[in-house]
């Protein structure tokens, strides 16, 4: 299901107008809260290019940031550097977090696994690798 920009920032911006004020009031009780100085991008519209990333063509974040500049500008009037929002990313990690875990659907117990196959140790060393030894097991991919 892809969902327009602007219906995922406003859905977003819904949920910083409640996330934030409560987020900040315990931040200032546990003494974690420092000086916020006013940005270019509220908080909101940073999700919201984060959010939106997975659903455009790229798989590059530089590069659909860069690339994809002109609709992100449309969008966002007070756009900034590439260098300028990759230092913002961290402070939306909290938000970013509790805002998918929210939205996530009902779990029904099938998940997806990536087939990916994971070189942990050279053959030869088989014998030797005792790390995840009652864990770990030996598998063949289609291709060796």
């Amino acid at each position: 299901m892809t969902t327009s920009l602007l219906e995922l920032f406003c859905d977003l911006d819904d949920f910083c107008q409640t996330f934030v004020p409560q987020w900040n009031q315990q931040r200032l009780a546990h003494g974690e809260q420092q000086r916020q100085r006013p940005r270019q991008l509220c908080l909101s519209e940073v999700m919201t290019i984060l959010v939106y990333f997975p659903q455009s063509s790229y798989r590059c974040f530089k590069h659909y940031y860069l690339k994809h500049r002109s609709v992100l500008v449309d969008a966002f009037p007070a756009f900034v550097s590439y260098s300028r929002f990759v230092q913002w990313m961290p402070t939306t990690l909290i938000p970013l977090c509790v805002y998918l875990m929210g939205r996530r659907g009902q779990q029904t117990g099938i998940s997806f696994i990536d087939a990916t196959s994971l070189a942990v140790c050279h053959p030869r060393r088989i014998p030797s690798h005792k790390v995840f030894k009652q864990l770990g097991k030996r598998g063949k991919t289609s291709t060796g």
